[in-house]
């Protein structure tokens, strides 16, 4: 039976864009919503993930790293609501191929940018920015030494995600698609974006731009210690319009508590709120950023993750005892792009959104660098997760014990080799995010068989005789589309489902029908993220119900 690891983290910089020396733009932008809002993008913010110091020796590697499997089962992702992965049969003698995706079957027009595209000579794609709950049909063209086009593919089709709620539009670099390693790497990414979708409804769309280089977006070469970088816009946003706008966004329990703690006379002047955070909050905060990282009306990404191509990054799971987990990394950053992070280590006096929840005592905040601090939503009565207060690492992470780590969490402000997080509804992350204004799908629409997060059961197939597993993910009565498991053997049988850790999302209960063994997959959606093994029981007794 396949059994995977469990979680990971790593650690951070962060910096406004003041401290950059970055231009303000827009200062006198006013809201179209609204023109006292007077929201505009003054600076850049800037989160550097790098590796725990005891590890730091082993994270560079001397040649690059070889390309990764691309037909493992792990390797896969489900479509999400404006991304699916196209895949092919490989044809003998082709050096590259070339993709074609279009709305109709008889490709009588095109998706913008998907028309003869080059993709290497590999067997899978992604194909981004696409509309959610459309089918697509794709169909590609493999071309030989001499450029001539030897065999075309049968039309194939996938269909995007048609659950309602956050949409992030993934836009790969060149950095990326270039890479011996993109189908892994695009993998990877789409298998983080696809766990935020499930978990939150929020109906906006956040847009990021993912690069694979040894340089930040503005040609600044990473540290030896640097594993990954996040740049966003930031908006200096009144304090009574953020609070009033996060006191009527409230749609959870963990809002309506976190908002009774909430200060009664403003911290500051006003409160620094990522473009994406903003949007959530129904705010006039569209986009700002820039290819090369800077700030500017009309940029087109929310931010901007950068993954060090020089560090030992591995892109699927489990993680080897030398690497460093890439979806981590990647989850990590695509929370600060959503607004998770502190003030603190800038040179501005702005509170970021998460600092209003960080005490040092009940009753009593702390928003320094010295002492004990640690996020709260109930008014510093229960203590969360505690802050990290080292200054080598970002002050908005969590404190982070030595490697290897008990309980790795995404955001730990350093990361250990050999361990894999990810944020889920009941995560410190996942209630972060909550709080500050993303809506929490309720974990009360939760089905025991629900793996994609939409509220409705989906269908666990095994096959007895091959030993192939699969997952019908439903929309109710009709087929979405399929997910394949790992191929076991036999003599394994899936005995049930349910949600065991408590995040929101079926799990799977297996056991050995010759020598009793059972187990659980936690499932991260349709990703499998670690085996639990149960008591071994005697055949005769056998799962009827979990």
């Amino acid at each position: 039976m396949q059994r995977l690891g469990s979680s990971s983290t790593r650690s951070v910089i962060f910096a406004l864009g003041a401290a950059l020396g970055l231009a303000t733009v827009g200062a006198e932008t006013s809201s179209k919503q609204n023109p006292d809002l007077h929201e505009f993008p003054a600076n850049v913010g800037r989160h550097v993930k790098r590796v725990d110091p005891e590890s730091a020796l082993g994270l560079q590697n001397p040649t690059p790293t070889p390309a990764q499997s691309e037909a493992g089962p792990l390797q896969t992702a489900p479509p999400t609501r404006s991304c699916f992965m196209a895949s092919w049969q490989r044809v003998s003698g082709a050096i590259g191929y070339r993709l074609d995706v279009s709305k109709n079957s008889s490709f009588s027009s095109y998706v913008n940018g998907y028309h003869d595209l080059e993709v290497g000579n590999v067997n899978r794609r992604a194909v981004t920015g696409l509309s959610q709950g459309a089918t697509y049909y794709y169909r590609v063209g493999a071309y030989d030494a001499t450029a001539t086009t030897t065999e075309n593919s049968g039309v194939m089709t996938a269909t995007t995600s048609l659950s309602a709620g956050l949409v992030i539009n993934a836009t790969f670099d060149f950095s990326i698609t270039s890479n011996p390693n993109a189908t892994a790497i695009e993998a990877m990414i789409n298998r983080a974006i696809s766990i935020y979708e499930s978990l939150f409804s929020d109906p906006i769309t956040v847009s990021i731009l993912f690069r694979y280089s040894t340089t930040a977006p503005d040609g600044t070469r990473f540290t030896a210690d640097t594993i990954s970088e996040s740049d966003y816009g930031v908006y200096p946003t009144r304090w009574n319009t953020y609070i009033n706008a996060l006191v009527a966004d409230a749609s959870t329990s963990s809002d309506a508590t976190a908002n009774a703690s909430l200060p009664t006379t403003p911290l500051s002047a006003n409160v620094g709120v990522s473009s994406a955070n903003g949007r959530a909050l129904a705010l006039n905060t569209p986009p700002t950023m820039s290819a090369n990282g800077s700030v500017a009306n009309g940029g087109p990404y929310d931010g901007i993750v950068s993954l060090n191509s020089a560090a030992a990054l591995q892109f699927d799971r489990p993680t080897g005892a030398s690497a460093h987990d890439a979806q981590t990394s990647t989850e990590h950053e695509i929370d600060e792009i959503l607004g998770v992070g502190s003030h603190l280590g800038s040179s501005g006096s702005d509170l970021s959104p998460q600092d209003l929840f960080s005490w040092s005592s009940a009753g009593v905040r702390n928003r320094t660098s010295s002492g004990t601090r640690y996020f709260s939503i109930n008014g510093g009565t229960t203590d969360i997760m505690n802050f990290n207060q080292d200054s080598s690492g970002d002050f908005g992470d969590w404190q982070s014990p030595p490697c290897p780590q008990v309980n790795p969490l995404v955001q730990n402000a350093f990361g250990c080799p050999g361990q894999s997080a990810d944020i889920s509804a009941s995560s410190p992350e996942g209630i972060s995010l909550d709080v500050i204004g993303y809506n929490l799908i309720d974990a009360t629409a939760f089905a025991p068989s629900d793996f994609n997060g939409d509220g409705k059961s989906d269908i666990v197939w095994q096959n007895t005789i091959t030993g192939q597993r699969l997952i019908w993910i439903m929309n109710g009565t009709t087929i979405a589309y399929a997910v394949n498991l790992p191929t076991e053997p036999t003599s394994w049988s899936i005995a049930g489902t349910g949600d065991f850790n408590g995040d929101g999302q079926a799990d799977i209960i297996w056991q050995n029908t010759i020598t009793g063994q059972r187990l659980i997959w936690i499932m991260n959606g349709t990703t499998i993220a670690y085996a639990v093994n149960l008591p071994t029981e005697p055949t005769d007794w056998s799962i009827v119900a979990p």
